[in-house]
């Protein structure tokens, strides 16, 4: 075991490894970040900052002499990060476990070999790639195989021209083309595994996207009991089959009652937000057991919750939101990330409210998100099957 005072690092210094820090301090450990950002969340919370790109080999040297076991709040670090770190200092998950998950080709032909249920998909590295519009594929997404995430790097697509048209403009990158599904919900699992083989899975959370960026979360999700064993128990195997130490967030898609692995993302996850204030140990507490061989804490939801993500557009503009709607409100925990620009689609924050009551606790959620001025989604843009998109504007409009 890695016990405190003892100094962990971190790579990158986003809201995840803020909460990280905030974990581990409270833990009674030490933690150096690494982000170019000198104004980084977590930066400005750390012991120490090393401002510096995430390859800067004095950088990372001195991560290997300073630390006793190194993480990460992202999947695409460097692999030339990994060559420097690795077998010098203690670091989890491995390289190749966050190869997999930052890679969408590897990662879908990971969920192939393991025989894990995943849509159907093709891999296009080169125009002749391009599946014909009689494959089965489309309507489909297009989603280039590195750097995509909360939406970026993707458009749907519905004809194979529709598809160079995409292809060209991601610059002919590697992509896959995903077949899209008619979704009845989207549902996810965040879960903690040890050194030795030992998992801690957080109850399944339902969600709802919009423009490809988590907008609620609602734990535990409102799904069947059939499908929430199933999906914990196919996170668990996802877990086993990565040799995975740390946090782990599976994604999951559930069309025509049928369920699908989505991604996996090698660290705590948007979705899993909610344990900060619902949970006896959160996902980011995991996160510093797993890394230090502690025995994993207990997963319990003491109390129904919903989260909503507070983006940028919520600011309008440089002026504050009037935080003083979410602060009165009854079982409402405010998240704000410390970021210091402000831009539409970036998550500036996030609310999590609580209580006993599933049903009153939901409402009450969405209340504060139109309080607070988040504009109702449009149905086009909305990644789901719109259920929860349409008890959102129902519980807005009962508010006026």
């Amino acid at each position: 075991m890695i016990l405190p005072p003892s100094t962990l690092g971190m790579l990158g210094g986003g809201q995840l490894a803020r909460f990280f820090v905030i974990a581990a301090h409270e833990m009674g450990y030490k933690v150096v970040v690494l982000d170019p950002d000198k104004m980084s969340p977590a930066g400005l919370l750390a012991d120490k900052h090393l401002c510096a790109a995430f390859d800067d080999v004095n950088a990372l040297n001195e991560m290997v002499h300073t630390c006793a076991a190194v993480t990460t709040e992202f999947e695409n670090v460097p692999a030339s990060t990994f060559a420097v770190l690795n077998n010098r200092v203690s670091m989890h998950p491995s390289a190749s476990a966050v190869a997999i998950c930052q890679h969408r080709i590897m990662e879908k032909n990971f969920l192939r070999d393991h025989n894990f249920p995943h849509v159907p998909y093709a891999v296009i590295s080169y125009e002749k790639d391009i599946p014909a519009n009689d494959s089965g594929l489309y309507p489909g997404i297009l989603k280039v195989a590195r750097f995509g995430y909360d939406g970026k790097g993707q458009v749907r697509v519905a004809t194979a021209y529709e598809v160079l048209t995409a292809f060209k403009t991601f610059d002919f990158q590697q992509c896959i083309l995903e077949s899209r599904l008619s979704l009845d919900y989207e549902i996810s699992v965040v879960l903690a595994r040890d050194l030795v083989g030992n998992i801690a899975a957080f109850p399944t959370i339902e969600n709802a996207h919009c423009n490809g960026i988590l907008d609620v979360s609602i734990a535990p999700a409102r799904c069947s009991v059939e499908i929430n064993e199933q999906a914990q128990k196919l996170a668990r195997r996802v877990a086993e089959k990565l040799g995975y130490v740390g946090t782990l967030g599976v994604e999951f898609f559930v069309s025509e009652g049928i369920l699908y692995v989505n991604e996996m993302s090698p660290r705590p996850h948007n979705s899993g937000h909610f344990t900060i204030d619902a949970c006896v140990t959160n996902q980011f507490e995991q996160q510093v057991r797993a890394l230090c061989g502690l025995p994993l804490g207990d997963t319990r939801q003491h109390s129904n919750a919903v989260m909503v993500n507070l983006l940028g557009d919520v600011w309008r503009g440089d002026s504050e939101p009037d935080w003083r709607v979410l602060f009165s409100q009854s079982g409402l925990k405010l998240h704000l990330y410390g970021k210091h620009e402000t831009r539409p689609g970036r998550k500036m924050g996030h609310y999590t409210v609580v209580g006993n009551e599933a049903e009153e606790v939901l409402k009450s959620a969405m209340n504060a998100r139109l309080a607070i001025g988040i504009v109702k989604p449009k149905s086009s843009e909305v990644n789901n099957s719109g259920v929860l998109l349409a008890q959102i504007n129902a519980y807005e409009e009962s508010s006026y």
